[in-house]
């Protein structure tokens, strides 16, 4: 317990995790002072880990239909509500040995395409159809009854196409920590510049020009910023706004205990660069959705595996898993939270 600690245990790590979509903020990893640590996921992380996001059980809203982080992800990760709960990891366990893929599909793609499919290809083909508003849009009707439901082409080439778009949107939503051939956390540089700097006493109000396209931010100016890019949401949870109505000083969104009431005392130079990275995530973005758009129509034009030439996923694979391969400071971590 918390009260019967001295000064010398070692303090528990602060990481980042994904707070929300595209927003990537630090918590305590310490179960103790957490809620809702969820130990399942903590144990499956890893450095090669991918979490995709969506809603199963729910009705998907504008824009895409799933998002992806490197970091573990919020409870509220989707959209900022009880319905973005739904996370997929890549792997089940933190060594990335065990898929979270149903045995035998695997297989089954790479007899039909007449080569060896990974687990990495499927992951980015999957995101590659979901990740993109041109997929709600299409489906909007059919969605009204989730889950979203997969076209799996057959045909080898078209499969590589999109997993190579996968794989580049994947490689932008995890800020360059996956999915590239360089994971350093570097991300290509936008259009969006600081055009004036935001004073250290940080800023009270923000607001966004359409016609400049700038965007200001307390007393700076960051500019050009799209329309386009302001407007970006997912699910009905504006992406820009929601990032900056959380580091005001005067916080937005519901107030869960009186530790929300511990603010930013002002604005560093990080918080500029991390807004400007967020920025040229969503540009990157909405430059890939033509071809997005159009990979989406090929795939669903093309001949398409049905339900019943797939395997089907057993009741255990359909659990989290209870016995993941845990590293040392995993271990370390009280698992006393929800799953």
């Amino acid at each position: 317990p918390i009260s019967s600690l001295t000064s010398d245990p070692r303090p528990p790590e602060i990481i980042r995790y994904g707070y929300r979509s595209f927003d990537r903020q630090w918590v305590i990893a310490d179960s103790r002072v957490g809620d809702f640590m969820r130990p399942e996921l903590w144990r499956s992380h890893g450095p090669q880990q991918v979490y995709m996001i969506s809603l199963l059980t729910e009705v998907v809203g504008v824009g895409p239909a799933a998002t992806a982080t490197a970091d573990i992800p919020d409870l509220h990760y989707f959209r900022g509500s009880f319905g973005g709960k739904h996370v997929m990891p890549m792997w089940c366990d933190s060594l990335c040995t065990q898929p979270n893929i149903t045995s035998g599909l695997l297989t089954t793609l790479s007899e039909t395409y007449g080569l060896d499919i990974l687990t990495e290809q499927l992951f980015a083909y999957v995101y590659g159809i979901l990740a993109q508003p041109a997929y709600v849009e299409r489906f909007w009707d059919a969605l009204e009854l989730p889950p979203p439901r997969l076209p799996l082409t057959k045909d080898q080439g078209l499969f590589q196409q999109i997993v190579d778009y996968g794989s580049r949107l994947l490689h932008l939503h995890t800020y360059g920590h996956r999915f590239g051939s360089s994971e350093d956390g570097n991300i290509e540089v936008g259009a969006a510049r600081c055009m004036k700097g935001i004073s250290e006493q940080g800023f009270e109000n923000y607001s966004y020009d359409p016609e400049t396209g700038v965007l200001r931010v307390g007393d700076g100016e960051f500019s050009p910023v799209a329309p386009e890019v302001w407007d970006y949401s997912v699910s009905g949870l504006q992406v820009v706004k929601s990032w900056l109505g959380y580091r005001q000083r005067r916080r937005t969104g519901r107030k869960s205990s009186p530790l929300d009431d511990i603010r930013p005392e002002r604005w560093e130079s990080q918080m500029t660069e991390e807004l400007l990275e967020l920025l040229w995530v969503l540009e990157g973005t909405l430059a890939l959705q033509s071809e997005g758009e159009r990979l989406l129509e090929l795939a669903c034009r093309s001949d398409l595996f049905s339900h019943d030439e797939l395997p089907v996923p057993t009741a255990q694979e359909r659990q989290p898993p209870r016995t993941a391969a845990v590293n040392q400071s995993q271990q370390e971590l009280p698992s006393v939270g929800q799953p």
